[in-house]
């Protein structure tokens, strides 16, 4: 694990680049800048197989991250660990800079979400950034599924997330995003969502990637035809692993959906190292709905077992 010192560096938790549709709002902020108290959320862990039960074993956190101690909910794999991370500020603020890094080692079983779903909040200067950096050792499984990113009107967020994923390992990995707060007629309010996703080997192999950029007002808006096209709710399932072919991934995946009053289409990964899932919706319950459907036909297709009770209220 890196020393505190230099956790707290800019150099560790900003992203590597910013798209010029965010940076271009890069300002000093009249309230609390980059780097101040409670202004940098960092969470550092570290998993080891003991036994048949995964263990955290490596914990650093500063708030506005948090986590409880790891639960074992899942009666069909009562040996992975499910940790729930945690925001202390209710959502992102103006200059917030968030970063993860855990790190699964061999052997592991691990399912990271979160308690709710994540606040965006309104920024008049600056903007807030996360950067997620995940890895599954050999023979691991590992599950990040956290619940969807409403944006308030105003927001501008950056997500800057690398998978490193061993050929013998497995990666489950979802995100979702609302229109906004559209109960008070916040559809697409916001300025700019911008997101990174890469995907590679632990040599540096690059498997796949994937780009968002969402700006309602340039370039036509978001809401027409390979955007939302009319929706209000997207998500994405990425499913890396060797456990099955990458065809067969993608068809559990759409023989899931089937039948769901949703959009959506997969199809396999770049050098078929596993497959992938687009959904569009018109309210949460049913995107929820038709992920956790997804979800639990890879889980019962790699391990055997349905996808758990997550306990949320």
């Amino acid at each position: 694990m890196p020393a505190v010192r230099d956790r707290l560096a800019p150099e560790y938790y900003e992203p590597r680049r910013l798209p010029p549709e965010l940076s271009a709002f890069s300002a000093a902020p009249e309230t609390l800048g980059p780097g101040s108290p409670a202004k940098v959320g960092i969470l550092d862990l570290g998993f080891v197989r003991r036994g048949e039960r995964t263990e955290l074993v490596e914990r650093y956190q500063k708030t506005p991250l948090e986590i409880m101690r790891p639960l074992y909910v899942d009666p069909a794999l009562p040996g992975m660990a499910c940790t729930y991370v945690m925001a202390t500020g209710g959502g992102i603020a103006q200059a917030d800079r968030y970063r993860q890094d855990l790190r699964c080692g061999p052997g592991t079983q691990a399912l990271f979400t979160t308690q709710a779903a994540t606040k965006v909040y309104r920024m008049e200067q600056d903007y807030a950034t996360q950067v997620v950096r995940l890895s599954a050792a050999e023979g691991a499984y590992v599950e990040y599924l956290p619940d969807a990113l409403i944006p308030f009107q105003g927001a501008r967020f950056h997500q800057d997330v690398v998978l490193t994923v061993d050929e013998d390992a497995t990666v489950v990995y979802a995100e979702a995003v609302t229109a906004g707060r559209i109960a008070r007629g916040e559809r697409h309010a916001y300025t700019v969502l911008t997101g990174d996703l890469e995907i590679r080997r632990p040599d540096g192999t690059l498997l796949a990637v994937d780009t968002q950029r969402l700006t309602p007002e340039r370039h036509g808006g978001v809401d027409g035809p390979g955007v939302f096209g009319g929706h209000d709710h997207v998500a994405s399932l990425f499913v890396v692993s060797g456990r099955r072919p990458a065809e067969e991934i993608a068809d559990a995946l759409h023989a899931s959906l089937t039948g769901h009053e949703v959009l959506h289409g997969a199809s396999v990964l770049p050098d078929d190292c596993g497959a992938w899932v687009r959904v569009l919706g018109h309210d949460e319950p049913r995107l929820t709905e038709a992920v956790r459907a997804a979800w639990d036909a890879v889980r019962r297709l790699l391990t055997g077992h349905p996808a758990p009770d997550l306990r949320k209220p």
